[in-house]
């Protein structure tokens, strides 16, 4: 496929001068250049199937198509990673710059440490995107030149959770002083299982729903790709925008896995007292010790003028410095802090061929959090609450205070063992489920206990999105693979289930004008869904927004652990019920003409020139299609977040698979695939994905070598 009779000599001229260079592992002539060894077949919808020799080419295919469905966004943010953003953005990108700069650093130290494979995708990552920026520089602004790095792509993926457990920590110490409360958490994703003895085919099924803002513009958006290197690896998913590989899931010929989130608490907070002495050492195992000073500078564009802005950043053997008070420091340590090998550990997990070698690679630990759920050709199905979670030597304290820490033995200095971490391995009953919630609940007939290791624990929860999951898998019906799509696209709305009756006895007993009077009969009479033709779900929304204005729980019995799947339930105040339902009439007819309105009237995916009803409502309805919405002036509603990817599998002798990317494979303008899969996500349909090389073939629109056809999608 890749031979030619004059290759071998341009190869080695290629060498010889890129070389001398010092550009040689950049391009990749260790062998061909890079675009003589890769192929990109493009099917229906614009889905790229990256075909190369080896794992350089095949990550500068990957790059070259991420550029030419998203470059603007892309470039960008790879200067962002660069820290170089403000130089060309101004002042408002100072701060990003300083992180980035932080954490670019250590890629360039870290990076002659990791493995070879690693090395490869993240060079050959740079030179495809160097590649497309010199061959359609009329497509970018000035600043954009071909000036990325392997360490740059590394550095792109790093230090994940390490920032926000220290702006938890900060917040603590203000909410001590103020009294003020955390806020809630966010939404994550959705992920089921089922083995065999729940499958009409007798295969394993894997459903993998991730949530997330819509459109490229977000950093590291969805991108649905095929990747093959022969011999090597072959696997369908979601590769973000931005990175060779990323853990989001999918599958290969053996077996796959989904993702949701689980936010472990993975940092700890210790407090070293300072050398009073010698103020910049901190004392620790009876030694005084120098805190190490980073100076960093920052330059930005200040009008027409270029400025530049320097700071100080310290570190200790514990990690980095993030706080300071008298005599005392304040300091982070974490798994994350300079762990490079994320990408590493995905190549491996995308390279296992059976649940023995995928857990090792899991077992790697470069990944520190997020749940897990697994099936495969075998039938198994398999689950675990993954975290690099710290085996502390001291009490749990998440975040909320500093551990004071006089030597190596106040602090962690190992994890979790990986077979102590939450899981479960095919369960009675035989399906998996995961939305977010803590990993108790996972299977019913199988609940999981919290583990006595001395570490940070989620508390048992069980929310209104989960609940509703189980209501739809929790029994022994066998599913076809078009089942298990049809049960994920349920309207339902749990929260009507459980409060609903209350809410009319409440209006019926409050002796409601004839407005209101009718309108409780429409809750009455109303299904319970989102569906988008279904009436009474608008003004039940807007009606339980109002309500929740109120103080205090609005259940009259609250969630509990011994009825984890049917609480909450009931209204504590049918009073403020009744009252709030009034106003909820009238703000509805005020806003949308009338308090009949049909739910995909209002709400709507709008994208591209696409502009559709659709089901589904946010988490905190109780809805498992969860969207998020945003209100428009003439008083519809536009989703803009939640379901995002879509796939599910069949692990039969060949995998069988569906998938739907709302936002489109391409952000730009002028691309047949910047909307073309969101009048399908609307309806609730999936296009069927093509894996084999005859299904690859039957969908095929255009074959190209990246670097060479100046051809768009």
């Amino acid at each position: 496929m890749f031979a030619g009779s004059d290759r071998s000599a341009l190869a080695g001229a290629c060498a010889a001068i890129l070389g001398a260079m010092g550009l040689c592992a950049l391009a990749g002539c260790s062998a061909q250049p890079y675009h003589e060894r890769v192929e990109i077949r493009r099917t229906a919808y614009g889905v790229p199937h990256i075909l190369a020799e080896d794992l350089g080419a095949m990550a500068f295919g990957l790059a070259y198509a991420h550029m030419e469905d998203h470059g603007q966004d892309l470039v960008q943010h790879l200067l962002r990673v660069r820290g170089e953003l403000a130089r060309e953005s101004g002042p408002d990108s100072i701060e990003s710059d300083f992180w980035w700069r932080q954490r670019h650093r250590q890629a360039v130290r870290a990076y002659e440490g990791l493995h070879r494979d690693a090395r490869d995708l993240y060079e050959g990552y740079a030179a495809g995107v160097n590649q497309y920026i010199e061959m359609h520089s009329e497509e970018f602004p000035d600043w954009v030149r071909p000036i990325h790095t392997g360490p740059d792509i590394a550095a792109h993926w790093v230090d994940e959770n390490y920032q926000s457990s220290v702006d938890a920590f900060r917040r603590s110490r203000a909410r001590r002083d103020s009294g003020d409360t955390p806020a809630a958490d966010g939404i994550g994703s959705n992920a089921w299982a089922f083995g065999p003895s729940r499958t009409v085919s007798g295969h394993a099924i894997l459903l993998r729903n991730p949530h997330l803002r819509w459109g490229s513009g977000y950093y590291g958006a969805y991108y649905e790709a095929h990747v093959t290197v022969p011999g090597v690896l072959d696997f369908y998913g979601d590769f973000r925008v931005g990175y060779p590989l990323y853990f989001n899931g999918g599958f290969n010929r053996h077996l796959g896995w989904a993702t949701t989130n689980n936010s472990p608490d993975v940092v700890e907070i210790y407090s070293l007292e300072v050398d009073s002495g010698r103020p910049d050492h901190y004392l620790f195992d009876g030694r005084s010790l120098p805190v190490d000073v980073e100076r960093i500078t920052v330059e930005f564009l200040d009008g027409s003028e270029m400025r530049a802005e320097s700071r100080e950043y310290r570190h200790t053997v514990l990690g980095p410095v993030i706080d300071q008070a008298a005599h005392r420091l304040y300091v982070a340590r974490s798994p994350a802090w300079g762990e490079f090998r994320r990408t590493e550990q995905a190549l491996r997990m995308m390279q296992a061929a059976s649940l023995d070698e995928w857990k090792a690679a899991v077992g790697m630990r470069a990944h520190t959090y997020e749940n897990l759920v697994y099936a495969d050709r075998d039938g198994n199905i398999f689950y675990v609450w993954n975290a690099a979670l710290p085996l502390l030597p001291h009490k749990p304290t998440a975040d909320t205070v500093a551990v004071e820490a006089g030597g190596w033995a106040d602090v962690w200095t190992e994890l979790v063992p990986f077979d102590s971490l939450p899981q479960l391995l095919n369960p009675a009953g035989g399906y998996l489920h995961s939305e977010n919630d803590p990993f108790h609940y996972t299977n019913l007939n199988e609940p999981l206990p919290t583990p006595l290791i001395n570490s940070t624990w989620p508390d048992p929860r069980l929310r209104l999105r989960s609940q509703l999951a189980l209501q739809l898998i929790h029994d022994d019906t066998k599913h076809s693979l078009e089942d298990v799509i049809l049960l994920k696209h349920s309207p339902r709305m749990l929260l009507a289930d459980r409060v609903k009756d209350d809410l009319v006895a409440a209006v019926r007993a409050s002796g409601p004008s004839t407005d209101v009077a009718q309108a409780i009969d429409l809750i009455e009479s109303w299904d319970n869904t989102t569906a988008s033709e279904s009436r009474g779900g608008l003004l039940f929304q807007a009606w339980w927004d109002l309500y929740l204005e109120g103080a205090g729980d609005p259940y009259a019995e609250p969630w509990s652990q011994e009825r984890p799947t049917a609480t909450p339930a009931g209204l504590a105040d049918p009073d403020r019920a009744a009252t709030t339902f009034a106003r909820a009439v009238a703000d509805t007819r005020e806003r949308h003409g009338s308090w009949d309105v049909a739910w995909g009237e209002v709400h709507r995916v709008r994208w591209g020139d696409v502009d559709a009803p659709v089901s589904g409502c946010p988490s905190n309805l109780g809805c498992f299609r969860h969207l998020d919405f945003r209100d428009l002036a003439n008083g519809r509603r536009v989703a803009y977040t939640g379901d995002a990817w879509i796939l599910a599998v069949e692990f039969g002798d060949i995998p069988r698979a569906y998938s739907v990317l709302v936002f489109g494979q391409s952000s730009k303008p002028d691309s047949p695939h910047l909307s073309d899969q969101a009048e399908m996500f609307a309806r609730g349909k999936l296009k069927p994905v093509a894996f084999t090389e005859d299904e690859i073939e039957a969908q095929l629109t255009r074959r190209y070598r990246p670097g060479v056809e100046a051809a768009r999608p």
